[in-house]
């Protein structure tokens, strides 16, 4: 495990990933808004499809927070019901307000319309993934993206490498951010609280098995792209976060995920919370919930800006299937013990490949 220290502070903090430097999107798009270069150009079998199965984005369900932290029965089997099918589901009356929300969107707009020099004085270095810049990049002839990203670890507070973190536009400020991650910080707190219910635990125990919640943010810039069916702004993946809350553009859709063979986007609901399982979960319920291959798309006239925020163990934190979550149809443990931190690393040390990181981990019994 790589270890280094914050320049500003002199705080220990982990390093997670080495990702090699490649050009920035935005730019390339300003620069030639008629051509997409060979390296986005995804494989036929990758590309996005014209038909997206929209019909079923209002089956995902929609799961009211401020109900289900009373524990309201009918929330809590919703919850078990969409963690078992779809691994997704939106959160309404969550409780952050809607004026955090809008200050959070404008000033990561703000941020991103910048000039490239003043960005790149918070570049992404090549040993860790903090900072703006182009993560998972792994060897030269890896397909890119047609996205650039803000990564920020935000808690615990000694993880921040503070170089990193914006001075300009002052509305994209340490006293924002931190105002947004503390509410969707409470949010996460909520939902694994109910997930200890639901999974037969005492309500607090997920969060006491996290030894300590480590919260990182990732604000993603996907340009306008005028071959949207070429590209992938997120290739597929699943997260190995336990939870990961994002929040949408109110009016573009760009979240697709896979569900039965098939991806369906995500159409925003104004104000809600998009949430999602993540591998730990997967690991802890023995496969019973399940982290969900998801990617983001592109489109042709507007650029987007997702605001994905991943909660997760500490480093030493040893997961694997909780022994009453082995059951009649997965009577054996499916998958093997590992320190988080290893799995988190193992799996940034490759290009974002769908569930390859969660199969891996498999014991190979059924």
């Amino acid at each position: 495990m790589g270890s280094n220290y914050d320049d500003t502070t002199g705080d220990y903090v982990p390093t997670y990933a080495l990702s090699i430097p490649v050009p920035n999107v935005q730019e390339l798009a300003r620069n030639d808004p008629l051509q997409v270069p060979d390296r986005y150009v995804q494989k036929q079998e990758d590309r996005p499809q014209e038909i997206d199965f929209c019909y079923l984005s209002s089956d995902i369900p929609v799961i009211d927070l401020s109900l289900l932290s009373n524990g309201d029965e009918e929330q809590l089997k919703k919850l078990d019901k969409a963690c078992k099918e779809w691994g997704f589901f939106q959160v309404v009356n969550h409780g952050v307000d809607k004026e955090v929300l809008c200050s959070m969107k404008g000033a990561a707009s703000e941020f991103f319309e910048l000039p490239l020099q003043e960005k790149n004085k918070y570049s992404m270095p090549s040993d860790d993934i903090q900072g703006y810049g182009h993560a998972y990049v792994v060897s030269e002839e890896q397909l890119l993206d047609w996205s650039d990203a803000l990564i920020l670890a935000v808690y615990p507070s000694q993880y921040r490498k503070l170089k990193f973190w914006p001075k300009s536009p002052k509305g994209l400020s340490k006293g924002m951010i931190e105002e947004y991650s503390n509410g969707v910080k409470k949010v996460a707190e909520e939902l694994l609280r109910s997930l200890s219910s639901i999974m037969g635990m005492e309500k607090d125990r997920l969060l006491e098995m996290h030894k300590q919640l480590v919260q990182a943010m990732r604000i993603n810039y996907y340009p306008a792209c005028c071959r949207p069916d070429q590209v992938l702004g997120i290739s597929a993946h699943s997260d190995t976060s336990t939870l990961t809350i994002l929040m949408q553009e109110n009016d573009i859709t760009g979240l697709q995920i896979k569900h039965n063979g098939e991806w369906v986007a995500v159409r925003p609901i104004p104000d809600a919370l998009v949430v999602n399982v993540g591998d730990v979960i997967e690991f802890w319920s023995n496969g019973e919930y399940k982290s969900i291959e998801h990617r983001a798309v592109t489109n042709k006239s507007k650029a987007r800006i997702s605001y994905a925020t991943f909660f997760f163990p500490h480093d030493d934190v040893e997961i694997e299937p909780l022994d009453h979550m082995e059951s009649s149809t997965s009577p054996h443990k499916m998958y093997k013990r590992v320190k988080y931190g290893d799995h988190l690393r193992s799996s940034m040390k490759r290009r974002m490949e769908g569930k390859a990181h969660t199969e891996m981990a498999k014991t190979g019994k059924t």
